[in-house]
């Protein structure tokens, strides 16, 4: 098992490209970060976050000071610009049709070496801004590493797709200890039902941020599906 000390160090490359990026990404998109102290220093840990932009993971990145290692789809590399993006802040393929097979082993070998692991929990982007049903990979890592899972939620300042120049809120939550989640087995079942657990809070922290924007509530039942 992990050993639940230190934290895996950050690569020299990605500190330089995380400190330039910063130089960018924040005037440009208007970051706003909530609740970055509720990210562990130390030990595996599991970022779960809804998913909206293809820039998402680099959102993440910049968001807060740990390295965070991705599983992103394989057609995001194709991109010579955002595939080396990515590739410097640690991202790694998710191939269609393998069952992302080896990058649950590349997450597995990260999270046992203290690393932190961002997982965009929905699968696939949204199309108007609003939480869609969660898949199980996140749920099936916290499983059979007991990292602990912490929910973001992303959200532009009118609750809509994000776009050049426009607020982007990043809201992180506590971290949800994997026991909590009470996952029995790696079934099918429970794997979904640990799921919805998650995407209820990171429905919670949208709500947050929608009430303190001003917006009104866009609760839906995605994340209870």
């Amino acid at each position: 098992m992990t050993k639940k000390r230190g934290a895996r160090r950050k690569d020299l490359l990605y500190l330089i490209g995380q400190s330039l990026l910063c130089l960018f990404y924040y005037p440009v998109f208007r970051i706003s970060v909530r609740g970055r102290e509720n990210i562990p220093k130390t030990g595996p840990v599991l970022l779960c976050s809804n998913h909206m932009a293809k820039r998402d993971p680099v959102m993440l990145g910049v968001a807060q000071w740990r390295q965070v290692l991705y599983m992103a789809k394989e057609e995001l590399f194709r991109s010579r610009f955002l595939g080396g993006l990515l590739r410097l802040l640690g991202a790694f393929p998710v191939i269609r049709g393998s069952g992302g097979t080896d990058a649950l082993e590349n997450a597995y070998k990260l999270l046992d070496e203290n690393g932190m692991v961002g997982i965009f929990i929905e699968g696939t982007r949204s199309k108007d801004g609003l939480l869609q049903r969660p898949k199980t990979g996140a749920a099936l890592l916290a499983y059979r590493t007991k990292a602990p899972v912490v929910p973001v939620c992303i959200t532009t300042g009118d609750g809509g797709l994000p776009k050049k120049f426009k607020r982007h809120i990043i809201n992180i939550g506590k971290p949800i200890p994997a026991e909590s989640l009470n996952i029995k087995d790696d079934s099918s079942l429970e794997l979904r039902r640990a799921s919805r657990t998650i995407m209820k809070e990171i429905a919670v922290l949208r709500e947050e941020t929608l009430q303190e924007l001003g917006l009104p509530s866009q609760a839906q039942g995605a994340a209870g599906k």
